[in-house]
C-alpha cells in the first residue's frame, strides 16, 4: 500500500474527505518524526512502539575494493510491533 492508497482507505473508513485524510497522515508523520528527533519514543498500546536505536561505530569493508573502512556511530528509527498487531498478522487473537 502506498500513501495514496492509504489516504483513500482512511477517507473511506472515517467518512472524511481525501484532503482531510491526507492532512491527518501528514500531521501524524510530522509528530512521529519530531518526537523521534528529540530522542523520545511513541508507544501505541496494542499497535506498537516507534523508537530510536543507537548503532555503535564499527569497522566494515568496501564491497568494491575490499578495503577496510570505519563506519561512524548513528541513530536509526525503529518500530517494534505490539502483541495485538502481531496476533492479528498471524491470524490469532491476543
Amino acid at each position: 500500500m502506498n500513501r495514496k492508497e492509504l489516504i483513500d482507505a482512511l477517507a473511506s473508513k472515517t467518512g472524511s474527505s481525501k484532503a482531510d485524510a491526507d492532512r491527518n497522515i501528514a500531521a501524524l508523520i510530522e509528530v512521529i518524526t519530531a518526537t523521534l528527533k528529540k530522542g523520545d519514543s511513541i508507544a501505541l498500546v496494542g499497535f506498537g512502539t516507534f523508537e530510536v536505536r543507537k548503532r555503535a561505530a564499527r569497522n566494515g569493508r568496501n564491497p568494491a575494493t575490499g578495503a577496510a573502512i570505519k563506519i561512524k556511530a548513528s541513530k536509526a528509527p525503529a518500530f517494534k510491533a505490539g502483541a495485538t498487531l502481531k496476533a492479528a498478522v498471524n491470524g490469532g487473537k491476543k
